[in-house]
Parts: structure tokens; C-alpha cells; sequence
């Protein structure tokens, strides 16, 4: 498995280690939950699955020229390992109400699987473009693995503040520290 995938695997893993189910609700105003968030992740590498199919069937690449807006995202991405913030999901990733349970038991290994996909369409086609980015245009596989290790991480951050902001919002009124009893 490629080793940047691996360790979003595993800081994925560590980041939803013993969320509670109010911690994975938890919001600021007009951003997502962590559940939402872990959700829109499993969504990119179910997505992105897909599209690698689509490339097995037809058995060539599917992609586009590139444009000078994709080149630029791609030098922003990839080159810089940077994803700015504020953008828009596209609809098919944007979080659609899946059961946390299911999002939570399949997300990391979404991404082995995932890997294991575009390592297929490398092998039926070789190292060059093989899919269109929504945004960033043709990637080789490659380059899908590192804008999907960036994109994760990008995510993550927002997941640990708020983690901590729920901390903080918990420990303000007490709640935090009281032991839960489950009662």
C-alpha cells in the first residue's frame, strides 16, 4: 500500500478513536460536524473507486485536457501539498445523512481499497493520466494517492479543533469534568 495512504489511514484511525457520539456531532455555525466531515472523506474514496471502475471498463483513461485553472490547482495540491480552504464540495461529496456506524466501521479501509483500484488501472495502463479530478483536471495515480493524503489531512485539521472546541464547550459548563456513568 502506498505509504502516504497508510498514514492518513492510520491518523484517520487515531483522530476517531473513542469519539463520543456527541463529539462527532459537534459543529461551529455553518460548518460541518467531524461525523460529517469522516463522512464527506469515505464519500471522495467511494468516489473516486468509482471512477477508476469506469477506467477498467472502458480499458483506457478518461481524461480531458488540462486547463490553466487545473494547472494552477494542481501546483496549489500537489506541489505544494496545500488545499485552500473555503471551497465548495462538489454535490457527490458533499455528507448525505449515511449512518455514522457505517461511515465510521468503513473509512479507513476505503482507502486501501481505493489504492488498490488505482494500482489495477496502473497496472492494465501505466503510470500516465488515467482520471479527471473534478477540479484538478488529469491525474496519474500517483497523484490521486497525494491529493487524497493532502485533502485527507486538510480534514483532519478541521476535525481536531473541533474536537478541542468540544472540549472546551464541555469543560466551560462542567460537563467535562464529570465522569459519564451511562445514566
Amino acid at each position: 500500500m502506498d505509504p502516504g495512504l497508510k498514514t492518513l489511514q492510520q491518523e484517520i484511525a487515531a483522530a476517531m478513536e473513542g469519539m463520543s457520539p456527541e463529539q462527532m456531532g459537534w459543529q461551529s455555525a455553518g460548518k460541518w460536524s467531524a461525523g460529517e466531515i469522516f463522512e464527506h472523506l469515505y464519500l471522495t474514496y467511494t468516489g473516486t473507486m468509482k471512477g477508476f471502475e469506469r477506467v477498467l471498463a472502458l480499458g483506457q483513461p478518461k481524461v480531458s485536457p488540462v486547463t490553466l485553472k487545473q494547472r494552477v490547482g494542481r501546483l496549489l495540491v500537489l506541489g505544494f501539498s496545500y488545499l485552500p480552504s473555503g471551497r465548495e464540495a462538489p454535490a457527490m461529496a458533499r455528507p448525505k445523512g449515511l449512518p455514522c456506524e457505517k461511515v465510521l466501521a468503513e473509512v479507513v479501509g476505503k482507502i486501501a481499497e481505493m489504492d488498490a483500484m488505482i494500482a489495477r488501472c496502473e497496472e492494465l495502463l501505466g503510470p500516465g493520466e488515467l482520471l479527471d479530478h473534478v477540479i484538478l483536471g488529469p491525474l496519474t495515480g500517483a497523484e490521486w494517492r497525494k491529493f487524497h493524503v493532502v485533502h485527507g489531512r486538510h480534514h483532519l485539521k478541521q476535525v481536531w479543533k473541533l474536537q478541542e472546541s468540544c472540549r472546551a464547550s464541555l469543560e466551560r459548563t462542567g460537563e467535562g469534568a464529570r465522569p459519564h456513568t451511562g445514566t
